[in-house]
């Protein structure tokens, strides 16, 4: 049975207001640094047009030389105020970003003091629109934000106590509303069917391409289309706290993930910075040559080296949502590329977890009638898959009356019905509260025993049927080089070894308590290996929380089990545990590639600077080229975006 835990239900009026609108202060980019941007491009434009007017003086007005280089002093100056703005504000907040602001003001400078004040002006339009562009071409991720968001943006008919409805926008759903969703609405925040057959096409949020049919009971995500029937769902979740709204608040941080040689460079930054300068003063000093100075600092800018994982983490995180991954932290990507062992829950994880119950065996002197109906309502205290099998084979006005029941954390539930001590669960329970228990029945499947007043009633036997996934699932991982993979269950070893050998699973644990599952996985971890830890239900927490990747069945796992894990599946098919990982792996490629064109374009560059050889407009071309390699990586991390498995898997 699962670990004793009280579900703490939300509080309706705590719950996040509702998915933020488009363009809102917690989007990439606040409304405050768009019209900073807006300003600063215009800066660039005016600044643009005058150094046209300038050079066309120069041209054809030579005895007006004078003029022109007023002119261009104006153009220095309009696009200064921002570089020197923002090198300022990087001096009181230190980071690689920083250190290219503070560059281009020192390039800036040195073009003011040797009066080659056409540099002076390009330099900074240059890379203050190299800047907006890379802000505008990350990925589309602003733009792929506020389609997310949209998904969820339109009111929506939510129902009266008196049995009308009214129409309310999204920002004003509550947990606890029940909405009514006809054919072609989209649901507006996560929820449970309490009404209604219909189809919901998955398709934007778990990759499904089949539409979904769901019923009485079923959950209902954000952003899923109603493609035909009448619903009436009752919300658990809004705004960010919905899946959809996970997903674009990840979208969001992702901006800043950072690569382990991002971060090195980080911590290093004032080191590098001190690096440069020396080495455009040795350029200065040694050759004389103001123009290979200032490429110098120009070059080292290190933008590539700063785009370098956001831009891929952002089109990773956007891939796993359209495969039903939930990552829920852009660093897992990295530790996901590392895992060399995968330890599986059975129950919920391998199995369905849909469990039946199939055969009441009472004790002579039991009455297997009355024995259901205690049962039941025991189990109706607890969300364990076998206390549901128990609720669910006897309707709620036949069940017993069970008052305080409690779970036992992995063992069982507790409770009294009139006046005595009632128990539901595995055997470790009994012998812990003193009651006698009987050789258990061989049943190939899972088994509980049910107790009343000191005296044991009688043994439940269920079944649970296995994932159609599981089996491919571990070919998978087996093929992806993830050899040592292990079952841990708190079922008995009988029915764990079967189920394990069905699917391919040679290492088996059984009979484990939560405490028990966490102690395996830290000894997986002393032993070298790096697993990855798959489980749904409570029991499971303590596990995923070990590992060095816990892994949620998302569709219908349990709450402490999402908050604990890293990923979740927002479907059932484990295939996508495989998916993880070669995305993983793909992902942190594509950032190794990116540092490498950032590092490779600064090395080259500041080498052919520093050696002279891009003659005397060798800034502009360093500025020109330093743009080329920022593109170039994000056009390497837009590769991801062809990551497809949704078909195959």
């Amino acid at each position: 049975m699962n670990a004793a835990t009280d579900s703490i239900p939300m509080d309706p009026a705590a719950a996040p207001a509702a998915n933020p609108e488009p363009g809102g202060p917690s989007s990439l980019l606040s409304r405050a640094e768009r019209t900073i941007l807006a300003l600063r491009l215009t800066l660039a434009l005016v600044a643009l047009c005058l150094l046209l007017v300038a050079g066309g003086m120069r041209l054809f007005l030579p005895a007006e030389r004078a003029l022109a280089e007023l002119v261009a002093g104006l153009a220095a100056a309009l696009v200064a105020i921002p570089v020197f703005s923002e090198a300022w504000a990087s001096l009181r907040h230190p980071s690689l970003h920083g250190i290219t602001d503070r560059l281009v003001a020192l390039a800036l400078i040195a073009a003011w003091a040797t009066g080659d004040l056409m540099t002076a002006a390009f330099l900074p339009i240059i890379m203050t629109v190299g800047h907006i562009l890379e802000e505008r071409s990350m990925l589309g991720s602003q733009e792929a934000i506020k389609a997310l968001t949209r998904l969820t943006a339109a009111d929506c008919r939510r129902l009266r106590p008196d049995g009308g409805f009214e129409i309310a926008p999204t920002a004003s759903l509550r947990a606890g509303d029940i909405i009514e969703l006809r054919a072609g609405d989209r649901i507006p925040a996560d929820g449970i069917v309490r009404r209604g057959r219909a189809s919901l096409d998955l398709a934007s949020l778990t990759g499904e391409s089949v539409p979904v049919e769901v019923h009485e009971g079923d959950a209902a995500l954000a952003g899923a289309m109603n493609i035909d029937g009448m619903l009436e769902v009752e919300l658990t979740r809004v705004g960010e706290s919905t899946t959809l709204g996970r997903i674009i608040t990840l979208m969001r941080e992702a901006e800043n993930a950072k690569p382990p040689v991002t971060r090195l460079l980080d911590k290093y930054a004032g080191q590098y910075m001190a690096l440069v300068l020396l080495v455009a003063a040795g350029v200065w000093l040694l050759a004389g040559n103001v123009p290979a100075m200032l490429a110098v600092l120009v070059a080292s800018c290190p933008c590539a080296l700063v785009l370098a994982a956001p831009a891929t983490s952002v089109a990773a995180i956007a891939v796993a949502a359209r495969h039903g991954i939930l990552i829920k932290g852009s660093a897992f990507l990295e530790h996901l590329a590392d895992v060399t062992a995968v330890i599986l829950d059975k129950t919920g994880t391998i199995t369905t977890g849909d469990l039946r119950l199939t055969d009441v065996q009472a004790m002579p002197e039991a009455d297997p009638v009355f024995l259901r109906r205690l049962a039941a309502g025991l189990g109706a205290a607890s969300n364990h898959p076998l206390s549901r099998a128990c609720a669910a084979a006897v309707p709620r006005a036949e069940q017993a009356v069970v008052l305080d029941a409690r779970e036992r954390g992995g063992f069982g539930v507790i409770g009294e019905f009139e006046g005595q001590k009632a128990a539901l669960g595995r055997a470790d329970l009994f012998e812990r509260v003193g009651v006698p228990v009987p050789v258990a029945p061989d049943h190939n499947g899972p088994i509980a025993g049910v107790s009343l007043g000191g005296r044991f009633l009688g043994w439940l036997l269920f079944r649970d049927g296995l994932r159609p996934s599981a089996a491919p699932a571990i070919s998978d991982l087996k093929a992806l080089g993830v050899e040592r993979i292990v079952l841990l269950t708190g079922d008995r070893t009988a029915v764990a070894r079967e189920v394990a050998a069905e699917v391919g699973i040679s290492i088996v644990n059984a009979e484990m308590l939560p405490e028990q599952k966490m102690a395996r996985v830290m000894q997986e971890i002393k032993a070298g290996y790096r697993p990855m830890v798959v489980g749904d239900g409570i029991n499971d927490s303590l596990a995923l929380r070990a590992g060095a990747v816990g892994v949620a069945m998302g569709a219908q796992g349990a709450d402490v089990a999402m908050a604990s894990a890293d990923l979740a599946l927002m479907t059932n098919d484990l295939r996508r545990l495989g998916t993880c990982i070669r995305l993983s792996r793909r992902c942190r490629r594509t950032i190794y590639v990116n540092v490498a064109i950032g590092l490779g374009f600064t090395f080259v560059l500041t080498g052919l600077a520093g050696a002279g050889w891009l003659g005397v407009e060798a800034p502009i071309i360093a500025a020109l080229l330093h743009n080329v390699s920022t593109f170039l990586g994000l056009g390497n991390a837009g590769r991801l975006l062809l990551f497809d498995e949704t078909g195959s898997n």
